[in-house]
């Protein structure tokens, strides 16, 4: 009998060429492989060595990608995804305790907790103008909670899409590494024919414009998958 939550999707390689990737990570995630504490904090480490071992490469692919110069990547980008690296490892293990709520008097003889759970399969997609910060910011806080992830940056950032692509399954485990497959051929959404949307994903992070938005929030609300979006404006006071 499968767990609760189990879905067999019904899309063939050919219909689908993503369906047997997420299924696969699903099954995956129900191991519980990606749920211990040791082994949440191992990928995080493994995501500060990338940083600092591919520094150079790094500064290299935005400067080519966005002509961005090194002290503004450092600033704009590898310094905010330190911090947030360090605030991850300094604070897991309480994030992932048990946390003790009030009883009621119905309640007053039982144990009553909230306890943190996964999601399951995440999807990232990222946007072009940060690609590196917009892409692994989502990616560690996916890990940190325990989730499988796939991965989608800009295509447009190609550059740090490549580098992202060769370099991470090298400091990740195999198994996380496999769950961040990076994707490259760029979704056509202006003509909604994203077939990574048509599977069903646990959460969904997307940084972008509202007209992708919309198309993404419409395909996860066929799975009534929950979401964040951040979307662009031309408003400076929002």
């Amino acid at each position: 009998m499968k767990p609760f939550g189990f879905y067999k999707y019904l899309f063939s390689p050919s219909e689908n060429p993503y369906a047997g990737l997420v299924e696969s990570l699903r099954a995956a995630w129900w191991t519980g492989k990606t749920r211990p504490m040791e082994y949440r904090m191992k990928q995080l480490e493994g995501l500060c060595h990338f940083l600092e071992e591919r520094h150079d490469e790094i500064q290299h692919a935005l400067c080519t990608d966005l002509r961005r110069p090194c002290f503004e990547t450092e600033f704009s980008e590898i310094l905010f995804i330190r911090n947030e690296l360090a605030e991850a490892l300094n604070n897991l293990s309480c994030w992932m305790k048990d946390e003790c709520v009030h009883k009621s008097l119905f309640t007053k003889l039982d144990c009553a907790f909230i306890r943190k759970e996964p999601f399951g399969v995440v999807l990232i997609i990222g946007n072009f103008n940060y690609p590196l910060y917009v892409t692994l910011i989502p990616l560690l806080g996916a890990i940190a909670a325990g989730n499988c992830v796939i991965l989608k940056p800009s295509e447009l950032s190609s550059c740090t899409e490549r580098l992202l692509a060769e370099a991470l399954p090298c400091y990740l485990d195999p198994v996380i590494a496999f769950h961040t497959t990076l994707l490259f051929q760029p979704l056509d959404f202006s003509k909604n024919e994203g077939k990574l949307l048509e599977n069903k994903f646990d959460y969904i992070f997307y940084t972008g414009n509202n007209h992708v938005g919309k198309i993404i929030m419409t395909a996860a609300a066929k799975h009534l998958t929950p979401l964040t979006l951040e979307l662009g404006g031309k408003n400076p006071c929002y």
